[in-house]
């Protein structure tokens, strides 16, 4: 009898082994050929899509006052355009991340949607990388070029201005100060250093005392002012940089945001259009 419970227990668990290895798939539960093929599909869409939005856009834009779009209406405009990229490019790209993917079969119904959700979700983030991939590289290219041409001009130019760009250069320029001002001092060399000292006081949030009195000082002698009105154009300029400082961070961080949202909005439609493309793959009747 013990051995008849012996062999009916050791049947019973190779059955059950039997029966969870006839369930077990021997591939992946990822098909990156579908991942891969979607993500590069939503990647490219995207890009075509910015490059139409971006030309109406530019087409909106006029240079005259009171003409064509305004600066809010093409801001708002652009944020639209983007959640849109998004919807289009991501969704097109999941579905077809679920609709090229292997057919599992003997997989309950919930794992399957499951997969689907993540074949969308893999294609969306794969698609985002190489996005973001190839702007930083079109981005470092361009800022490259700039930054050698601006180096060719000031080079064949031999202005006196032209200065190292490093953090200590603002300090070594206050120890060549002078107390009084010359008016053959070359403009490039003045506006090289009044823009280090600017950017200086804008980082520090506040323009000093000994800056503000040397440039008054500067602007008197180069424009004929007297000092107290130089002392208060000084201070008018720097108001204004400030206020053009904070405008370009607060649209920075509102941009940083609505992109934020529109990829999370993406990374939805791709996830939910992959259960589509692979419910659609599963429903394919044989002929």
């Amino acid at each position: 009898m013990e051995r008849s419970g012996l062999s009916t227990t050791a049947d019973h668990q190779s059955g059950l082994v039997d029966h969870f290895a006839r369930n077990e798939a021997h591939s992946s539960g990822v098909s990156w050929a579908a991942v891969i093929a979607g993500a590069f599909v939503a990647a490219a869409l995207w890009l075509i899509l910015l490059v139409l939005g971006t030309g109406m856009g530019l087409s909106a834009v006029s240079p005259w006052s009171n003409s064509g779009a305004s600066a809010s209406t093409i801001g708002k405009g652009g944020i639209v355009w983007l959640i849109i990229i998004q919807i289009i490019a991501s969704g097109l790209g999941g579905y077809l991340a679920g609709r090229l993917r292997t057919k599992w079969a003997t997989i309950h119904t919930d794992e399957v949607y499951f997969r689907d959700t993540a074949h969308g979700f893999l294609a969306w983030s794969v698609g985002l990388v190489v996005t973001a991939a190839f702007l930083a590289s079109a981005a470092t290219s361009m800022v490259a070029a700039a930054a050698q041409q601006t180096s060719s001009i000031s080079t064949s130019s031999g202005s006196v201005g032209a200065q190292e760009d490093n953090s200590n250069a603002y300090f070594i320029d206050t120890l060549f100060r002078s107390r009084t001002s010359s008016l053959d001092r070359p403009d490039a060399q003045l506006r090289s250093e009044t823009n280090l000292i600017f950017a200086t006081a804008l980082s520090h949030g506040h323009l000093s005392d000994a800056d503000h009195t040397y440039l008054a000082r500067q602007v008197a002698a180069k424009t004929g002012l007297d000092e107290a009105t130089a002392e208060q154009r000084v201070s008018e300029v720097f108001a204004e940089m400030q206020s053009a400082a904070e405008t370009a961070r607060k649209a920075a961080a509102h941009f940083s945001l609505w992109l934020f949202v529109s990829l999370l909005i993406g990374a939805f439609c791709a996830s939910y259009a992959a259960t589509i493309g692979g419910r659609e793959r599963d429903h394919v009747q044989l002929i």
